[in-house]
């Protein structure tokens, strides 16, 4: 299938519904600004989390820390969103399910290529999108595009 007319998957403009940071995610949100991966992480015993936590799930420890993140890794899996489910919402877009390199999943959603393009293991890379005053999101990218 040809590319010509098919659209390319875009950041999500400002206006959509934003995340509501908190205390324990705002390190990440910080990276974020500043065009950095931040990831959770347990000081104690080094376990990887998915989401800022109180108690780590590995050591019962409540020793959340962040490890930096390369920002790179492959496309585990995807769906392609035709139908928004908020009005500000411009599809299409791809939520996706990222395997980084450091051994972390990350969801995020994939940008600059077409929907039809994408493929398990296409390697990807982070960039930081502007979705408010003081809100950048991670999207992922093909890698050298």
């Amino acid at each position: 299938m040809s590319t010509a007319h098919t659209p390319v998957l875009v950041p999500q403009p400002t206006g959509i519904p934003l995340p509501v940071p908190s205390g324990r995610s705002q390190p990440f949100w910080e990276g974020c600004r500043k065009g950095r991966l931040v990831l959770p992480t347990c000081s104690n015993c080094g376990a990887r989390a998915l989401r800022a936590f109180a108690v780590c799930s590995a050591c019962h420890q409540t020793t959340l820390g962040w490890e930096p993140s390369g920002g790179r890794g492959s496309l585990y899996s995807w769906t392609v969103v035709w139908r928004p489910p908020h009005p500000a919402l411009v599809v299409p877009y791809a939520p996706a399910v990222i395997a980084l390199d450091e051994g972390w999943w990350f969801l995020s959603a994939v940008v600059g290529c077409a929907p039809d393009t994408l493929h398990e293991g296409m390697a990807l890379e982070v960039a930081f999108h502007p979705a408010s005053e003081t809100i950048d999101l991670p999207y992922f990218h093909p890698l050298g595009g």
